[in-house]
């Protein structure tokens, strides 16, 4: 199966580490398949700090490099992935010079405010009913999924009637 990327917002600065324990413990269970996944806390003065969850995926798909030149694209800020991933090279240059949607950066990055935090998680095999339910004691909201239009919508509007 296909990984889904997937960007959520929690409004405080650990309700990022909390889902992605949780998610933990549904990985375990077999109810999700994590690939790869990073951490965002906005600081109150706008500094992001990014933790790559390699406990939780053992040697990241991705990589710290990637993460960090995302998420450094995410908050203007592509040096940022110079200092956050390992040997990344050369990090200067536009987003769309790495194929990252212009859209994608605007929007996300407009959505982690400081004092917040955000989940990057890129996954497959999720159960999802059994994955919604465990999720409901949370306060997150999902900006942006890579599944077709229809499927994120559905996975909105399960998430919503929490």
């Amino acid at each position: 199966m296909a990984s889904s990327l997937t960007v959520i917002t929690t409004p405080t600065m650990d309700g990022a580490d909390e889902i992605l324990e949780e998610i933990s413990l549904l990985q375990k269970m077999e109810l999700i398949k994590v690939a790869d996944a990073a951490t965002v806390k906005r600081n109150l003065d706008g500094k992001p700090k990014v933790k790559q969850a390699v406990n939780l995926v053992g040697q990241g798909a991705l990589g710290g490099a990637f993460w960090g030149m995302l998420i450094g694209f995410l908050f203007l800020m592509p040096w940022l992935g110079a200092a956050i991933g390992a040997a990344s090279g050369a990090l200067s240059g536009k987003a769309a010079d790495f194929g990252i949607d212009d859209a994608f950066i605007k929007t996300v990055g407009g959505r982690i405010k400081p004092g917040t935090s955000a989940l990057f998680l890129l996954t497959s095999d999720v159960v999802l009913d059994k994955v919604a339910d465990a999720l409901k004691a949370y306060e997150f909201e999902i900006i942006h999924t890579n599944l077709p239009a229809e499927q994120e919508a559905e996975l909105k509007a399960l998430f919503a009637d929490s």
